[in-house]
C-alpha cells in the first residue's frame, strides 16, 4: 500500500504542477488522493482540515512571519551599498575585485535578508555599474552574482532552516543555525576560487596600491549596525537568551530602528513592506499546514519506511545512499522552491539517514544546500534568472561561467555530506549536542 500511495502522491502532484495549480493546493489533493484508497472521502476531508489547523497553530510558526517582515525590513533600509562598500574595502586588491566583492556581499546580505533573490537584486545592482565601467564580462558577473546569492540561505538567521526544523519535528533551531556557518563560508569561498579563476583568464586585476586601512575603517563602522543584527539576534538564540521565535521580533524592532535611522523607511514604504510580509508569510504558513496533511499520509501509508528498506535493500552503504538522496534532491530542486521541497523531502529522507546514525542537523543543511543549487540551476533556478536580469546578460551566455561554479560549489555539497564535522563541528563546541 505504501508504494502505491507514493505513486498517486507523486503523479497527481506533478500533473497538478504541470497544469499550474499552486503547490499548496497541489500537495494537499495530492495527500487526499492518496489517502482515498482506505477512507472515505467525508472522513478525509475532515482529517486533512484537522491536519491543516495542527500544522497552522505551532507557536514557533510564529519565527517565519518576523524574520520576513525583519527581512523586508532590511532590504528597503539601505544596508546593500553599506556591504558592498565594506568588502570592498576589505577584498579590493584581489584579483576579479568587483566578483569577489559581489560575492562577499551577497552573503552578508542574504544572510541578513533572508532571501537569495533579494540579495542577487540588491547587491547585482549596487556593483553592475562598476563591473561595466571596467570592462568586466556580463555574463561573467550575472553568473558570479547568482551563483553566491544561496550563500546567504545557509547563514542564519535562515528560514529555510526554521522550515525544517518545524518538519523534522522539533531539530533544535539554535544547533541548526550555527551548523549553516560553515557550510554557508564554504559556499562562498568555492564561489571566491572560481571568480579569482574566472578573473586570472580574463586578466581582471584588483586596485592598485597599499592596503587602505582608513578606509576599511570607515567602511567598517558604516556597515558595522547592519552586520551587528546576525550577531544579535543568533547570540542570543545560541546563548539561550532568548528563543527564536523572541528573537526573530527583536530583529524586526532591531531592523526597523535601522531603517528608520538611515532615513530609508518612511510610512507608506512601511505600510507597503507589512502588506508584502503578510502576503508571503500567509503564503509559507498555509504551506506549511497543507504539507502536515501530506505527512500525515505518509506516516499513515508508512511511506517513509517502505522508501528506507527500498535504499537499504538497494545497498547497506551508507555512502551510496547518501549519493542517490543528492542526486534526487538535486534534480528535484531544479523544479521546485525550497520551502515545499523541504516539507516534500524532510519525511521522505529523515528516517532513511536516522536508520544509519545521521544526526537530523547534517542532514538539515545537505537538504537545503541541495535546494539552494537548484534555486540557481535552469528551468526554475529563480535567483538565476534575477540575476541574469539585473546582469543585463541571457541564459545562453551565462550557462558557461554558471558549469565552473557549479563544479566548486558541489564539491561544497560532498564535503558537508560525508564530512560530519563540517556541520556538527560549531554546534558540538556550543555544546548543543
Amino acid at each position: 500500500m505504501a508504494m502505491q500511495s507514493l505513486l498517486i502522491i507523486l503523479v497527481v502532484l506533478a500533473a497538478l504542477l504541470i497544469l499550474g495549480v499552486p503547490i499548496a493546493y497541489a500537495i494537499g489533493i495530492s495527500a487526499l488522493a492518496a489517502i482515498l484508497q482506505t477512507v472515505p472521502l467525508d472522513v478525509s476531508v475532515v482529517t486533512g482540515a484537522q491536519r491543516i489547523f495542527v500544522g497552522m497553530s505551532k507557536f514557533s510558526l510564529t519565527a517565519i512571519p518576523f524574520f520576513i517582515l525583519a527581512g523586508n525590513l532590511m532590504n528597503q533600509g539601505g544596508i546593500a551599498k553599506r556591504l558592498v562598500d565594506f568588502v570592498m574595502a576589505l577584498l579590493g586588491r584581489t584579483p576579479g575585485a568587483l566578483l569577489v566583492t559581489n560575492i562577499g556581499a551577497n552573503a552578508l546580505f542574504g544572510a541578513i535578508s533572508g532571501s537569495a533573490a533579494a540579495a542577487a537584486a540588491a547587491v547585482g545592482s549596487m556593483v553592475e555599474q562598476g563591473e561595466r565601467e571596467q570592462g568586466y564580462d556580463p555574463a561573467l558577473c550575472a553568473a558570479t552574482n547568482g551563483a553566491s546569492a544561496p550563500a546567504g540561505l545557509l547563514i542564519p538567521p535562515s528560514n529555510a532552516l526554521i522550515t525544517y526544523s518545524l518538519a523534522a519535528g522539533g531539530v533544535s533551531v539554535a544547533g541548526l543555525f550555527l551548523a549553516g556557518y560553515v557550510p554557508g563560508v564554504i559556499w562562498t569561498l568555492a564561489c571566491m576560487a572560481a571568480a579569482v579563476f574566472f578573473a586570472f583568464r580574463k586578466g581582471y586585476r584588483g586596485t592598485r596600491g597599499g592596503f587602505d586601512w582608513k578606509n576599511l575603517g570607515m567602511c567598517t563602522l558604516r556597515a558595522l549596525p547592519s552586520l551587528s543584527l546576525i550577531v544579535v539576534v543568533i547570540g542570543g538564540i545560541v546563548g539561550g537568551v532568548f528563543t527564536a521565535t523572541e528573537g526573530s521580533a527583536i530583529a524586526v524592532v532591531y531592523a526597523l530602528v535601522l531603517g528608520l535611522c538611515y532615513r530609508n523607511i518612511t510610512l507608506r514604504s512601511f505600510w507597503n513592506i507589512v502588506v508584502e510580509s503578510t502576503r508571503m508569510s500567509g503564503m509559507i504558513v498555509f504551506l506549511i499546514g497543507v504539507s502536515n496533511i501530506l505527512g500525515w499520509v505518509m506516516a499513515f501509508t508508512q511511506i517513509p519506511q517502505a522508501i528506507s528498506a527500498a535504499l537499504l535493500g538497494l545497498t547497506s552503504s551508507p555512502v551510496v545512499i547518501l549519493l542517490i538522496m543528492n542526486v534526487i534532491l538535486l534534480i528535484a530542486g531544479t523544479f521546485m522552491d525550497v520551502t515545499p521541497a523541504i516539507l516534500i523531502f524532510t519525511p521522505l529522507f529523515l528516517p532513511v539517514v536516522r536508520s544509519f546514525g545521521m544526526d537530523p542537523i547534517q542532514f538539515g543543511l545537505i537538504l537545503v544546500y541541495n535546494l539552494c543549487i537548484g534555486n540557481i540551476t535552469p528551468p526554475v533556478g529563480n535567483t538565476l534568472f534575477v540575476a541574469i536580469k539585473v546582469g543585463r546578460s541571457s541564459l545562453s551566455g551565462v550557462m558557461p561561467y554558471m558549469l565552473g561554479y557549479y563544479l566548486v560549489i558541489l564539491l561544497g555539497l560532498l564535503l558537508l555530506t560525508y564530512v560530519p564535522v563540517v556541520s556538527l563541528g560549531l554546534p558540538r563546541l556550543a555544546g548543543l549536542l
